[in-house]
């Protein structure tokens, strides 16, 4: 990856692990346009470079993300010009990521409230210090929830507890947002990003990049479909396509030598394309194809 300046955001990579840390600490991290442009260009930049691994995101400061920079005033939100060609800039970031081939882990070292929470919810594992508090505040702004938090955050921790969330937007702490699932552990300050780079570590030390890349997108994925069959399409797609491939291949040989795996596969070349598989006409049940024309047989 490019060594490049940005303004609102810090973009480091060590041991294959790319550590993005929202920088404005003055301001809590609060979140702009700016900060919008810049996570989507270093999302794109580290998907486009395979020496990295897993992305780490992080806050500078005593915060994670206080949630959207109303500096503005009471017309922060006004998005009445542009009408319906308006898009949330949280949820850009947040698609983003759910389009990831990489997979991400937050360490939220502090407040993450609004954006800040919803833009945590697509990536993969989080994990919270105990200076960590979450709120999901939109109805204490008069908006709604953003960053397509409405699809994620039922999934995440089940709709009662996302609709008191919402519903109230109080702010929590991390024992609670560690009771509901939406964290998968809390620690002390000083041991988060310790904690986070270990599993980062396990992560893209002892596995396969295309497999992991895969299953990331099969499992987000899976979440819409309506019954375990079109899983079944999918990931039989899938083995058909890779299974006789060098990382496999390699993946065998290294346990049956019990030694460390070195696959070889490249996510930006060896990859099949992510497209729904599922959805062609040969895997689509016969009473959902489209009848054959006269004369076919």
């Amino acid at each position: 990856m490019p060594e490049q300046e940005y303004d609102t955001v810090r973009a480091e990579v060590a041991d294959r692990i790319l550590t993005v840390t929202l920088n404005r600490p003055e301001k809590l991290n609060a979140f702009n346009p700016q900060m919008m442009a810049d996570l989507l260009d270093v999302l794109d930049a580290a998907d486009a470079d395979d020496d990295i691994r897993v992305i780490v995101v992080t806050g500078a400061g005593r915060g994670f993300c206080a949630g959207a920079d109303v500096s503005s005033g009471g017309s922060s939100f006004d998005h009445r010009k542009a009408g319906a060609w308006h898009r949330d800039t949280g949820g850009r970031v947040a698609l983003r990521i759910f389009s990831s081939t990489k997979p991400v882990i937050a360490a939220i070292n502090g407040p993450a409230a609004g954006v800040g929470a919803s833009m945590t919810l697509p990536m993969d594992i989080r994990l919270a210090s105990t200076s960590a508090k979450f709120g999901f505040v939109f109805a204490r702004r008069g908006i709604v929830p953003e960053s397509a938090a409405s699809w994620f955050l039922p999934r995440a921790v089940g709709m009662q507890r996302a609709m008191e969330w919402v519903a109230t937007g109080r702010v929590f702490g991390p024992e609670e947002a560690l009771a509901a699932g939406l964290v998968r552990s809390v620690h002390p300050p000083e041991e988060l990003l310790p904690a986070a780079y270990e599993l980062a570590r396990e992560i893209a030390e002892n596995t396969s990049a295309i497999s992991v890349a895969l299953s990331r997108q099969m499992m987000w994925r899976m979440l819409g479909e309506s019954h375990p069959m079109a899983a079944h399409r999918l990931d039989s797609r899938i083995m058909s396509q890779i299974g006789g491939g060098p990382d496999p291949v390699e993946g065998v040989q290294s346990f049956l030598a019990k030694r460390p795996p070195a696959f070889p596969g490249r996510v930006s070349k060896d990859m099949p394309p992510l497209y729904p598989w599922w959805q062609e006409e040969e895997f689509r049940p016969l009473e959902e194809r489209a009848p054959a024309s006269e004369g076919q047989g």
